[in-house]
């Protein structure tokens, strides 16, 4: 097993061979097509992420689809940087409406909405943006520093390591996961079963296809991605079509933090992008954990912690320093093992697979463009979010205001035609109103849809990977604990399922004292 200090010498010895797909995205970057594509993407990411009711998983996901014919590369900067626009767009809403435009945005509005409410939008606005683009710029450095050592390493991993590695990926992200461990788990298995229906990763038979032969590849991830998170969003939307917004109204005086606001924040601004990029990696626990361990830290470390909650300038960039740092954290995982780190990773690990790249730790052997073009995309894009917001932020404001009965039908065609692309058959169409509606039952049920979508993308590789672990050892699974990798997992994977288990049972245990 390589040591991370081998995987650096590695990458130094190799570094005349790897230099040439970094200068080659460098001279890709400088063409007008993917700088446009980068900005339009973080653009519209912004605007959307602004809007109340759309999320960026909607805006990726309806746009997956448009990027069949294009380059794989175009495709990606162009929902990368969608995805670094929607996360920095929350906070708009966040601060006007106390309605965070997006799930990361949430502790933002603790402190975003009163300190608008006092007169100073503007300068809650600027707080937020400036931190964004802190979190951003040190998520990068991380993805650029651990992303191919990670990759190296887990080119070293067996099958049965692999199969535990994502085994600890899916405990993960349903233990963490917003309610009840029993609901998380349960959206996860639900994820796991939809993957059962078409032809086996690991024997090739088919199984559970009841005679169709349109299941026989399955499920496609495309309409199961629009009709989870655009479909049962725009049913949402329909039963609250008459609900209006009173946003305040927007001042830009203030935007622009001084040099005593930097050296007042400086040490919560990188405490908090530490703590959202390493959360980030963690798959399946979304920059809205990351946000809400930046905000605790940050008030239990302050000197006016009774300010937090009432228009505390440390808690509106402790919020969304870490909510933007997730992103780079996430795409970590994402480009080393081919593990999505985040919802919105997921769908974009369904781009790789469409555009026929191998995601994963040999993602850097076979493809090292696709990689320095994420990690590009990643830092042109936080500039280009900074620059647009400082700058349009009061335009932006006005998207508030568009009423639900205009945007519904147009996100309805998008979610049609978008299905029916893919393959060009009604089938798929089918498939994403079948999702659509389990996607609005599991919100209405408080049931977190992150487990789902995690469970149905990597149940696959673990069950791929289990089988060739099981051919190569006669069938036999004590590999899965004989091996010092694997057992590590393996005992993650058991220490994170039985620690929540156990705090419920200790506060069960001290209720029942209490009475």
């Amino acid at each position: 097993m390589l040591s991370l200090f081998d995987a650096y010498v590695l990458r130094g010895v190799s570094s005349a061979r790897q230099g040439e797909p970094v200068f080659e995205s460098l001279m890709y970057f400088l063409a007008w097509e993917p700088l446009g594509l980068m900005i339009l993407g973080t653009i519209l990411g912004i605007l959307v992420g602004a809007i109340p009711g759309l999320t960026g998983a909607m805006l990726i996901a309806l746009t997956l689809p448009l990027t069949f014919s294009m380059d794989y590369r175009d495709a990606l900067v162009l929902l990368v940087s969608m995805y670094v626009g929607s996360i920095s767009g929350g906070l708009i809403t966040a601060t006007l409406l106390r309605m965070p435009g997006t799930p990361a945005s949430m502790m933002t509005t603790l402190d975003g909405f009163p300190m608008a409410k006092k007169g100073e939008p503007g300068r809650a606005l600027g707080l937020g943006i400036m931190a964004s683009f802190v979190g951003g710029i040190i998520s990068w450095v991380f993805l650029v520093l651990l992303a191919q050592p990670i990759a190296i390493l887990s080119t070293k991993l067996g099958p049965f390591d692999m199969f535990s590695l994502v085994l600890v990926a899916l405990v993960l992200m349903a233990t963490v996961s917003s309610g009840s461990l029993i609901k998380g788990l349960f959206s996860g298995l639900l994820g796991m079963l939809a993957t059962i229906p078409g032809t086996s990763p690991a024997t090739g038979a088919l199984r559970w296809t009841g005679g169709m032969t349109e299941l026989n590849d399955g499920f496609e991830l495309l309409p199961v991605l629009v009709g989870l998170f655009a479909l049962s969003q725009v049913v949402d939307d329909i039963l609250k079509i008459d609900q209006s917004w009173q946003p305040l109204e927007v001042s830009r005086k203030g935007i622009w933090m001084k040099l005593a606001d930097w050296r007042a924040q400086w040490v919560n601004m990188i405490r908090s992008s530490f703590i959202g990029t390493w959360v980030g990696i963690l798959p399946g626990v979304g920059a809205n954990i990351g946000s809400l361990m930046a905000y605790s830290l940050a008030k239990s470390g302050s000197r006016t912690p009774e300010k937090f909650g009432e228009g505390s300038e440390e808690g509106i960039v402790a919020s969304e320093a870490a909510n933007n740092a997730t992103v780079g954290g996430a795409l970590i995982p994402l480009i080393a093992m081919g593990i999505p780190g985040s919802v919105i990773d997921a769908i974009l690990l369904g781009a790789l697979v469409i555009h026929g790249l191998q995601p994963g730790p040999l993602l850097f052997e076979q493809n090292p463009e696709v990689a320095y073009t994420v990690m590009m995309t990643y830092l042109g894009s936080n500039f280009v979010m900074l620059l647009f917001m400082v700058v349009a932020v009061s335009w932006i404001a006005q998207l508030i205001r568009v009423p639900r009965w205009l945007l519904i039908p147009l996100i309805l065609v998008f979610c049609v035609v978008g299905s029916y692309a893919l393959n060009h058959r009604m089938f798929d169409v089918w498939v994403m109103l079948g999702f659509g509606l389990l996607g609005y039952v599991l919100e209405r049920w408080k049931i977190p849809l992150a487990p789902f979508v995690i469970g149905f993308v990597l149940t696959p590789t673990a069950e791929e990977n289990l089988a060739a672990g099981l051919m190569t050892s006669g069938g036999s699974y004590l590999p899965l604990i004989t091996r010092p990798v694997s057992l590590v997992f393996m005992l993650i994977s058991l220490a994170l399922f039985l620690w929540p288990c156990w705090q419920a049972w200790r506060n069960h245990k001290a209720a029942a004292k209490a009475e």
